[in-house]
């Protein structure tokens, strides 16, 4: 009998030839691992992704993001309560829109996202350091193939 508390002797069965199953474990153990490199930041890898695109992208709306992210639109009010309460982002009135409020990062969230991203930097390198040349660039146009891919309705 296979001892039940090691993951090693688990046999996976169809679980080990299913891409999403993969992509899965590889997910969670990378948001891990990043919640470990930034945890003293007080950052998810949910709320870096929403620094990067204000960070690159000033005063667009709440809404722009969470679709650019393919967030839930009623989530970004607590995200961006949370990221506003750590000084790192502020709501202004939005130009084009009088019902939406544009993002910015604060002087703070400059230096802040800055320092953040030398640190997302590290963690990074330490997952592309498995891979070998070309890997990285093959790995991430397969996955922007699958997230652009709307799946036929059967």
């Amino acid at each position: 009998m296979a001892n039940q508390n090691s993951s090693e002797d688990i046999d996976y069965g169809i679980l080990d030839t299913l891409v999403g199953y993969k992509l899965r474990r590889a997910q969670v153990n990378l948001f891990n691992h990043f919640s470990e490199h930034c945890s003293r930041f007080g950052i998810t890898p949910g709320l870096f992704g929403v620094l990067s695109i204000v960070e690159r992208n000033p005063g667009l709306t709440q809404t722009a993001i969470a679709n650019a992210l393919g967030n839930d639109r009623s989530a970004m009010v607590s995200v961006v309560d949370r990221l506003e309460a750590m000084n790192v982002v502020e709501r202004k009135p939005s130009t084009s829109d009088r019902r939406s409020h544009a993002l910015f990062l604060t002087k703070h969230g400059e230096a802040f996202y800055a320092e953040l991203v030398e640190e997302v930097l590290k963690h990074e390198a330490n997952f592309t350091s498995l891979l070998n040349e070309g890997e990285k660039a093959l790995i991430i146009d397969i996955l922007d193939r699958f997230a652009a891919h709307a799946p036929s309705k059967a």
